[in-house]
């Protein structure tokens, strides 16, 4: 659990969670980075971080090159407006950070308010507008600002102008990055009373411009007893939106799956073995099991590394 000053108690209230305080803006739910490794609950790895697992049991993972976990999921609670940022993409993260993997991510709406809003790209024609129009604060001129509903899913490629809403939940699928540059803060202190850094000359570095909205194609199939919606297929990442109505037919694994419990409850079947799965859950099909089934009713975000 991540405390923010934008952050609420909805993943207490909507997912159970032990919050730390009723500031509490992220559940990092399926981590490998350094700033919030995941403790593995249950199996042979018990006790394991996903960091650990990674390092020594690469075989669950089909052997995926690669130092660090690829992908990041988070669940977000925006109480307030959250800062205008951009990540870089991993050229930069490389050569600037001194960091794996720069920060594509996406985000499937679980819940909002009416009226709610999203930050999702600039109005800015070049680089030198974009430059006058941050350097004379014409936010409202500059930010492309864009109402959103439940089960909305928006893809937000690095180099993307981005903001979450107050009053919006949302799943976050990521690359396992934590390195975020603030454009604008709203004017905001933080605890200690001061405002809270900037990072303009970066942010402007690392700005696609001018924004293009990402071709999204959302498509829809019946497949072995469950109801199938891919959200986006790309470069670093897969993620669907899975409906399951009953009993599955076999699943097989053509690789690892992360999947995250949105609504509902049931039952993962594999090898004689049964394993409950609730609201809030967060658990990883192994590239090493060869098939599974899934009993219940529920809904899934189910994702999986697109690296070689």
């Amino acid at each position: 659990m991540k405390e923010r000053i934008w952050g609420g108690t909805a993943l207490r209230d909507k997912f159970g969670y032990d919050i730390p305080s009723e500031q509490t803006g992220e559940a990092w739910c399926i981590s490998g980075h350094a700033n919030g490794p995941n403790v593995i609950q249950n199996g042979a790895l018990e006790g394991k971080t996903l960091k650990e697992a990674w390092e020594d049991n690469r075989e669950l993972f089909a052997n995926e090159s690669g130092e660090e976990f690829p992908l990041l999921v988070k669940i977000l609670d925006s109480k307030k407006d959250l800062s205008v940022q951009v990540h870089p993409d991993d050229t930069y993260a490389r050569e600037v950070e001194n960091q794996n993997y720069g920060k594509t991510e996406c985000w499937y709406v679980i819940d909002c308010e009416p009226g709610a809003e999203i930050i999702f790209g600039h109005h800015s024609k070049n680089k030198q507008e974009l430059e006058r129009m941050v350097e004379n604060g014409e936010w409202e001129s500059l930010l492309r600002r864009i109402p959103v509903q439940p089960g909305d899913f928006y893809y937000v490629p690095s180099g993307t102008i981005h903001a979450i809403g107050a009053g919006i939940q949302i799943l976050e699928t990521q690359q396992s990055s934590d390195i975020t540059y603030r454009v604008y803060d709203y004017d905001r202190v933080g605890s200690d009373g001061k405002k809270r850094e900037l990072h303009l000359e970066k942010s402007l570095e690392v700005t696609n411009t001018p924004h293009e909205d990402p071709a999204i194609e959302r498509t829809h199939s019946l497949e072995a007893g469950l109801r199938k919606e891919t959200l986006t297929e790309e470069t670093y990442f897969s993620v669907y939106h899975w409906t399951l109505d009953g009993t599955s037919q076999d699943l097989k694994t053509e690789t690892y799956q992360l999947m995250s419990v949105l609504e509902g409850e049931g039952e993962v079947v594999t090898d004689g073995k049964t394993f409950s799965i609730e609201k809030g859950d967060h658990f990883i099909i192994p590239a090493t099991m060869d098939s599974f089934q899934l009993k219940g009713q529920a809904k899934l975000i189910v994702s999986h590394s697109n690296k070689a």
